[in-house]
């Protein structure tokens, strides 16, 4: 099988051809030419205004439905959304049910999403049951093909437990994901403690919420040494303890969700539980802090924190609605609205290499792992534009800059009609 990409800007900092204009030829799923003119009577030739190519976007914090929450987004569906909105891999996160803390879970759903466009990765439970209790057979689990482990969400009470595990994974160089969200200071919280929630009249959830854990497992890191995943942070304070472990030569890595690039606290004003996330949409202080970060550096890689929720749990008065909200979608639009796209696709796909995901960009004899975009354009999102099964997302009604054709993983082509 041969796939001739015709006409195609090249963006890879790192790349020889970044920012010139390519053919580009795959047979079998692998680069085998990139020439300014490729003629091949035996192709399927795929040719776009305007078409980019950058190395397949990566998303480290995704979730889904199945097993358990079905009704809310199926694996092949939800593999699909992720295929349409460019990435061709992402971090399924544990949140299921049953929670993934077995061999045979980790098996099970990557044996299910074979042959999809977008790879599946599992970060699996750390804890049995994600319950904050024993540990899980994080071993087996690595065995089975689980890339990282932790419990979603919760932050463990007996640090114990992460101390434990951080020195039991570096037996075979696992990594450890720590949730920054301390229950007791949370506290039932409904958005970040300032003068909006004030205004309000909602509990808050302050920023030490989420500094006092992370600092906490900063320090576990620094005593056991291993390496150590942030999913998300979302203050300026997290930033510093972030900036200032990598200082120490600590083996810790981050993501922020895209959510808080673009909104802040101030976009719950007219209580829309759309905006209703965790971690909290904070300051305009703290988003400049985060945007901050990740051009330094600091913060590691973006996150679309996609999180389809079903209508009878979001679509509520505000203080009963549940938290999350679905951004694959969005992601690469949104992103370019606040960076260059050279940095855009840099933080699309940076973080890979935290997982131990190939990046061969564009090696001649790799395989082919691309996403195909243009810059150009802008369009308001709408709910119909949505492929997820669940539709609640916070960007709904936002302006994306550029739109995503598609992305082809080996010989596996997933296109937007």
């Amino acid at each position: 099988m041969k796939i001739l990409l015709k006409n195609a800007t090249l963006i890879h900092e790192k790349s020889p051809f970044h920012n010139k204009q390519k053919d580009v030829l795959v047979e079998n799923g692998i680069i085998s030419q990139i020439e300014d003119h490729i003629e091949t009577n035996d192709a399927t030739v795929i040719e776009f205004e305007d078409l980019h190519l950058s190395s397949g976007w990566f998303d480290p914090c995704v979730s889904f439905g199945e097993p358990g929450y079905e009704e809310r987004e199926t694996l092949a569906n939800g593999l699909l959304t992720a295929a349409k909105s460019g990435f061709t891999h992402i971090v399924l996160n544990p949140d299921t049910y049953p929670m993934l803390d077995s061999y045979t879970d980790v098996s099970h759903l990557l044996q299910r999403s074979q042959n999809h466009t977008t790879s599946l990765h599992i970060s699996a439970s750390l804890s049995e049951a994600s319950v904050g209790e024993n540990m899980a057979p994080l071993y087996e689990m690595h065995k089975a093909g689980a890339v990282a482990f932790g419990d979603f969400n919760q932050s463990h009470k007996n640090p114990n437990l992460m101390r434990i595990a951080l020195d039991y994974v570096q037996s075979f160089d696992g990594l450890i994901q720590a949730y920054p969200l301390d229950p007791t200071l949370s506290n039932n919280g409904q958005m970040h403690e300032g003068e909006v929630s004030t205004h309000m009249g909602l509990k808050g959830i302050p920023h030490i919420a989420e500094t006092i854990i992370l600092a906490r497992d900063l320090q576990l890191l620094e005593y056991t040494g291993g390496r150590m995943h942030i999913p998300y942070i979302s203050s300026a304070a997290s930033v510093e303890l972030i900036r200032t472990a990598k200082k120490k030569g600590l083996k810790v890595s981050c993501a922020v969700s895209i959510a808080h690039i673009h909104a802040t606290e101030q976009n719950l004003i007219d209580f829309d539980a759309a905006f209703k996330i965790t971690p909290p949409l904070r300051s305009t202080a703290d988003q400049r802090a985060l945007r901050e970060g990740l051009l330094d550096g600091t913060i590691d890689a973006v996150t679309s924190l996609h999180q389809p929720l079903n209508p009878e749990i979001k679509d509520l008065e505000f203080v009963q609605a549940k938290e999350g909200s679905v951004g694959l979608e969005a992601a690469f639009g949104i992103l370019t609205n606040y960076f260059p796209l050279d940095k855009t696709i840099a933080f699309l796909t940076r973080g890979k290499r935290i997982f131990k995901i190939n990046d061969s960009g564009f090696e001649l004899g790799a395989s082919a792992d691309l996403t195909l975009f243009t810059p150009k354009g802008s369009q308001k999102l709408t709910e119909e534009q949505l492929h997820s099964t669940s539709k609640n997302s916070l960007f709904i009604g936002s302006t994306l800059k550029g739109s995503v054709y598609g992305c082809l993983r080996g010989s596996l082509l997933q296109l937007n009609s």
